[in-house]
């Protein structure tokens, strides 16, 4: 009883926040800015849009690329098809259940490639690991580019630069404790840990000894950059976000990035932070919101269709195993 409503709570509370930043966002909203934003979907050239789910469908494809490289490494050789697949199914799960994707994609793994559930689900952990870092990256870059801007609105927040080293370090330290627990601490509970966690560890080092480590992280780093220029791509979609900087860009890259573990997939916290960024650097609101809706929507409708064609193609080409 217990497990079925932890399972509903972590479907519906993502879903719940979603609505209400929609609720939110749709009653701070004119009348005269909502008449706006239904001008900028009139208006908006869809030809970017397209494009930009283009871009979308080789972030898809290297992932899945990507992939092998781990598994190989293991010693389990998958076909592409199988992979890109699952990729695709993870993606449109995890429009039910933020991060649920990684284990649907193990288990689909298993399942047509009896690929462990713990190792597989080790080398995707490792990607998470992987593209964590690199979108720190971008979270550097963004933010040392925009500092004084960022600094400004921090200000007006009444969010002191004191207040967030402390937190920063009170963090680290914290994190620090617990690796040193885990490495030195010879407690049952962590040595049972250990051992049922050793396919998964085995799986997050793959990283570091693969054969194709650098092929490996081109790929991580060319996921990243597809989705960046799919994200900056959209802009000319409409008029008034066209001119806005490569530095604008990234910030909104990052923050909307951000606002997808929110909920379900980014409803309602995509478009909102979207346009939150973008007012920051005189875009109104209504255009903000229109480009946030535009980007999320094309974006959610490409995840769904390649999601639910992938879920129904896979057991018709594994039909022999």
């Amino acid at each position: 009883m217990k497990n079925q409503i932890g399972k509903w709570l972590t479907i519906l509370i993502p879903l719940f926040i979603g609505i209400g930043i929609i609720f939110y966002q749709y009653t701070s909203l004119t009348a005269d800015e909502l008449e706006k934003i239904q001008v900028s979907f009139q208006k908006a050239n869809y030809y970017y849009i397209l494009l930009s789910l283009f871009i979308a469908m080789f972030g898809y494809w290297s992932r899945a690329y990507r992939w092998k490289f781990a598994l190989n490494h293991l010693g389990y050789h998958t076909k592409f098809s199988t992979n890109f697949f699952t990729v695709c199914v993870s993606y449109l799960v995890n429009l039910t259940v933020p991060r649920s994707g990684e284990i649907s994609r193990a288990a689909l793994l298993k399942k047509y490639e009896n690929v462990p559930f713990d190792k597989a689900f080790g080398t995707i952990v490792a990607e998470r690991i992987v593209d964590l870092f690199i979108f720190f990256l971008f979270v550097l870059i963004g933010f040392l580019s925009q500092f004084d801007e960022i600094y400004q609105f921090l200000l007006n927040k009444n969010v002191s630069f004191q207040s967030l080293i402390i937190t920063g370090i009170i963090g680290l330290v914290c994190f620090i404790i617990f690796v040193l627990i885990w490495i030195y601490a010879e407690w049952k509970i962590i040595i049972k840990l250990k051992e049922k966690l050793s396919g998964l560890i085995e799986g997050i080092t793959t990283v570091y000894k693969m054969k194709d480590k650098w092929k490996y992280i081109f790929h991580s780093f060319f996921i990243w950059f597809s989705y960046l220029t799919m994200f900056y791509v959209t802009i000319f979609a409409l008029p008034e976000t066209s001119h806005i900087s490569f530095d604008v860009v990234i910030m909104g890259f990052i923050f909307g990035s951000l606002a997808v573990g929110f909920s379900n997939g980014g409803l309602g916290a995509y478009p909102f932070s979207i346009a939150l960024i973008f007012s920051l650097y005189g875009i109104t609101n209504d255009v903000g919101t229109a480009f946030g809706w535009l980007v999320w929507t094309s974006q959610t409708i490409l995840t769904i269709f390649l999601g639910l064609l992938s879920y129904i193609l896979l057991p018709i080409l594994n039909s022999t195993k």
